[in-house]
C-alpha cells in the first residue's frame, strides 16, 4: 500500500514543478512534489559549474506572475550566473512557501497507472510509494546526464565531473592540468573560465560550433527602476516573438538590403546582447541555405579575426552545419583563450580519444596527463528523463517502449494510454524551442485550468485520443519541414545520444501559434480529449 495520498503529485521541483504546485494549492489540491536534489531550482541547481549563466536575458527569464515578487527581486546582471539564479529560485520558493510541499532527495523511479481506481503510484528510489489521481512530470529537458561512453573513465585517479553534477565546493584550478571534453554551450561557459587560471588547459573537440558573444554587463541600482517599469514590455515582447525571447526575427529577406546594409546589420547584432544575432536577424537565415551561408560566412570571419593561429581557427569553425542550426553558444572571450600559451586545442576527429586512464586521456597519437577532467558531454535531451523512470500506462504499456520510434504525444502535453499524466515541457511541447520560463508559465497555466474543469465537471479521467495525437505529431514535423534546424546532428534532433532515433524532438511553429492552439483546445472543450 502506498504510503500516502494526494491529489496530484510533480515529479521535479525545477521552474516548471515550483510553479504547478503554487497553481495547484490555489485549486485547493493536496500536492506533494518529489525532487531527486535537495534544493529548488532544478537546471539552475544541477548545473553549479565554473561560469553557467543564463543566456537569455535575466529580467526575461523570470516568472511574471508576482508583481510582488517582480518588484522585489534585483537581477545584477544583463545574463546572471548560476550563484544568483540559485539564490532567486529559493527566494521564491521562500516567498511562495514552498517547501511544505516538496520532499527532497526523492528520485522517482517508477510510475504506474492504476485503472480500476484511476489514479498514478509512484515509487521512490528506496521504495516508498505515493498515489494520486494526477502525475505531472516537471522532469526538465536536459537533465538525463549523458556521460560519453569512453573507455576507462572510473580508472583515472585525478579529480573529474560531470558539468551538471558539480560539487557545492569550491574548486581551484590554479596550477592544475586540465581537460575539458565538449565544446557545446555548457563547454563554451566552463572553458572561458578555466582558461583563466589552470596551468594547462586541453579542450577535447569532437565538433566544433558557432557561437555568438553573450556582451553580458552589470545593472547597476539606478537602472533597477527603470528595468522594473519595463517588465510588462518585455513579457508583451516575449509573448508575441517566436521563441518567447526579448528578440523577434527581422521578416525581411537578407536579399532585401545590399550587402554593405547587411553586413552591417549583422555587425550591430553581433555587438549586441544576446541571442539577437541568432534570433533577431533575418528570417531566411533559418529557411534559405543560401541565406544561412550569408551569416555563415561573416561568422566564420569572426572566429578567424579573434583566434591569432589560422589552424587552430581552422579546426573552431563548424564544416558540417551552418550557423543557427544548433542552439547558439553564447561566449565571453571565449575564441581569445585560445590564443593562450596555456590552452591547447585537440581535434577529436583527427585524433579520437582511445580511453581515459589513471593519469589523463589517451588519444590516437598521444597521451595527455591531466589532473583534472570535465565532462562537458550534455544530456539525453527531452525524452531521457521519461526514460529513466518507468513509466507504465493502461494495460502495463511501457511509455519508454511507445516512444521507441520518437516522441508521439498531443500538444506535447498528453499521450495515448497513460490518462491523468501531464508533462511540463515535454517532447513536441511548445516550451521546448522557446525561452523556456515564458512558456513554462503558458504550460503551467493550461494544465491548471484544464484540471480545474475537471473538477467543476466531476471528471475523474482524462486522456488524448490517438486521432488527435497523430495529427499533433504529424503537424510538429510539418513546422520543421522547412527549418535548416532538421539538417545538423545536435540535441535538437536527439543525434547527441548515441543508439537514439534521429527526429525532431521540440515544437518548431513558435510560442504565438502553440499558444493559440492550446488555446483553441481548450476554448472547445478541451478537443482531441476524452473525459470521464
Amino acid at each position: 500500500m502506498p504510503n500516502q495520498q494526494f491529489d496530484a503529485i510533480i515529479v521535479g521541483a525545477g521552474i516548471a514543478g515550483m510553479y504547478q504546485l503554487y497553481r495547484l494549492r490555489e485549486l485547493g489540491l493536496k500536492v506533494r512534489a518529489y525532487e531527486t536534489g535537495d534544493g529548488v531550482g532544478g537546471v539552475w541547481y544541477w548545473n553549479r559549474y565554473p561560469g553557467a549563466r543564463f543566456d537569455s536575458e535575466s529580467y526575461s527569464y523570470a516568472f511574471s506572475f508576482s508583481d510582488e515578487i517582480l518588484k522585489e527581486w534585483n537581477w545584477s546582471e544583463r545574463f546572471s550566473g548560476q550563484a544568483e539564479n540559485e539564490r532567486y529560485y529559493n527566494f521564491v520558493a521562500d516567498k511562495l512557501d514552498l517547501r511544505k510541499d516538496i520532499q527532497f532527495n526523492s528520485k522517482v523511479t517508477a510510475a504506474r497507472f492504476l485503472q480500476d481506481e484511476n489514479q498514478w503510484e509512484v515509487e521512490i528510489e528506496g521504495g516508498e510509494k505515493a498515489r494520486a489521481r494526477y502525475m505531472i512530470t516537471a522532469l526538465g529537458p536536459l537533465s538525463a546526464v549523458q556521460m560519453p561512453r569512453i573507455e576507462g573513465i572510473d580508472s583515472f585517479k585525478g579529480e573529474y565531473h560531470h558539468t551538471a553534477r558539480w560539487p557545492k565546493t569550491p574548486v581551484d584550478f590554479k596550477g592544475k592540468r586540465v581537460g575539458v571534453i565538449g565544446t557545446g554551450a555548457t563547454g563554451v561557459q566552463v572553458i572561458q573560465e578555466v582558461a583563466k587560471t589552470a596551468k594547462q588547459l586541453t579542450v577535447f573537440q569532437l565538433d566544433a560550433n558557432w557561437c555568438a558573444p553573450l556582451n553580458n554587463s552589470r545593472i547597476t541600482d539606478a537602472e533597477q527602476p527603470a528595468l522594473k517599469a519595463s517588465y510588462p514590455e518585455v513579457f508583451k515582447k516575449c509573448r508575441e516573438s517566436f521563441g518567447g525571447f526579448v528578440h523577434q526575427f527581422d521578416m525581411r529577406s537578407i536579399f532585401d538590403v545590399t550587402p554593405e546594409e547587411r553586413e552591417a546589420i549583422f555587425e550591430r547584432l553581433y555587438a549586441e546582447p544576446g541571442f539577437g544575432i541568432w534570433l533577431g536577424n533575418f528570417h531566411d537565415i533559418m529557411t534559405d541555405e543560401k541565406a544561412n551561408a550569408i551569416i555563415t560566412d561573416f561568422i566564420a570571419r569572426k572566429i578567424r579575426q579573434r583566434v591569432k593561429d589560422p589552424a587552430v581557427a581552422d579546426i573552431l569553425i563548424p564544416k558540417d552545419h551552418g550557423f543557427g542550426m544548433k542552439r547558439v553558444p553564447m561566449e565571453t572571450k571565449y575564441y581569445e583563450a585560445y590564443n593562450q600559451d596555456n590552452v591547447k586545442l585537440v581535434d577529436l576527429r583527427k585524433t579520437p580519444i582511445e580511453r581515459v586512464n589513471a593519469t589523463g586521456i589517451k588519444t590516437s597519437d598521444k597521451q595527455c596527463d591531466l589532473d583534472f577532467i570535465i565532462y562537458a558531454t550534455g544530456f539525453d535531451a527531452v525524452t531521457g528523463g521519461y526514460k529513466r523512470i518507468d513509466i507504465r500506462g493502461v494495460d502495463g504499456q511501457s511509455l519508454s517502449e511507445r516512444w521507441s520510434d520518437g516522441p508521439h504525444t498531443y500538444l506535447g502535453m498528453q499521450v495515448t494510454g497513460f490518462p491523468n499524466m501531464f508533462m511540463l515541457v515535454g517532447p513536441h511541447n511548445g516550451a521546448t524551442f522557446c525561452n523556456i520560463p515564458r512558456c513554462i508559465e503558458q504550460n503551467v497555466e493550461w494544465v491548471t485550468d484544464c484540471i480545474k474543469y475537471m473538477q467543476a465537471h466531476n471528471y475523474k479521467r482524462i486522456e488524448t485520443t490517438l486521432a488527435a495525437e497523430d495529427a499533433w505529431t504529424d503537424h510538429v514535423y510539418d513546422t520543421v519541414k522547412d527549418s535548416l534546424l532538421t539538417k545538423a546532428d545536435s540535441w535538437f534532433m536527439g543525434a547527441n545520444t548515441p543508439g537514439k532515433k534521429r527526429t525532431f524532438l521540440l515544437y518548431g511553429g513558435g510560442g504565438p501559434a502553440y499558444r493559440a492552439k492550446c488555446d483553441e483546445v481548450a476554448a472547445k472543450g478541451y478537443e482531441g480529449f476524452k473525459m470521464q
